[in-house]
């Protein structure tokens, strides 16, 4: 089975059957950030969504921007596609964006935080974020231009994933970027319900992740959810350890008959 979206607030684009698994991607990238992963090999049905305000899919304009809402709009390509159980792979923004999906449905069998967490931002990191939100009204470029550089950890190694990120990000609406960065700001905390196991989740961590340090992860995780450690690997694996995250991934969906 191949879908692709017509007329949608969100893009989206369903390859293969099986299990149904949403992969959202991280802040700035769209849907073709799963081109670095070979997805075929997970023997699930791949549904690929642009979130709001990036890729193909048009910006939320509700104020106060929340997570909230971007979860929403994906619960319609959910409904759209009349899917009754269905899991998430979310990479940083996209696990923030997966953690409210599940909230909201209780047919989101399981979630997998990829290069996520579940915390809410340190003040600090919120006035940063909404700094941002500024900022790219008026110097969109000069701030993608050093944004994605630093989720690398280690730039030289990546040019050309760099400039062919910078290529789309530079395509990205400000309004987009701002609505964005302004719902991370706003998130809210999934800690409680996690230590109390009432989320399903997954998290696949890289072990020099700057955006989600491991030891803060080692900290805040809880004994019953299955935690992946990927050695000499930063924020971004499915392009630093492409080997690694597909490895994680398998054996989370290994099983399509398992109840996750």
């Amino acid at each position: 089975m191949n879908i692709e979206s017509q007329d949608k607030l969100l893009n989206y684009r369903v390859i293969g059957n099986g299990h149904p698994v949403l992969f959202l991607h991280v802040f700035l990238e769209s849907i073709s950030m799963w081109d670095y992963l070979p997805l075929n090999e997970l023997n699930v049905q791949v549904i690929k969504i642009d979130l709001p305000g990036h890729g193909a899919s048009a910006c939320l304009t509700n104020e106060p921007p929340s997570m909230q809402e971007m979860a929403k709009e994906v619960l319609n390509v959910v409904a759209e596609l009349n899917l009754e159980l269905f899991s998430i792979v979310g990479h940083s923004m996209g696990g923030y964006v997966a953690l409210e999906v599940q909230a909201l449905s209780s047919n989101c069998e399981k979630v997998v935080l990829l290069n996520s967490n579940f915390w809410s931002d340190a003040p600090e990191k919120q006035k940063d974020r909404k700094r941002i939100a500024q900022i790219v009204q008026t110097s969109k470029n000069l701030f993608l231009n050093e944004a994605i550089p630093n989720l690398f950890t280690d730039p030289m190694k990546c040019e050309k994933a760099i400039k062919d990120l910078l290529a789309e990000a530079k395509g990205l609406s400000s309004d987009g970027i701002a609505y964005a960065s302004i719902a991370m700001a706003n998130r809210v905390d999934f800690s409680d319900k996690i230590h109390q196991s009432k989320m399903n989740i997954s998290v696949i961590q890289g072990e020099i992740d700057r955006i989600v340090p491991m030891e803060k992860m080692d900290i805040e995780i809880c004994a019953d959810v299955s935690y992946y450690k990927l050695p000499q690997t930063g924020h971004m694996s499915h392009i630093e350890n492409p080997l690694g995250a597909m490895a994680a991934l398998k054996e989370i969906f290994e099983n399509k008959k398992r109840k996750f």
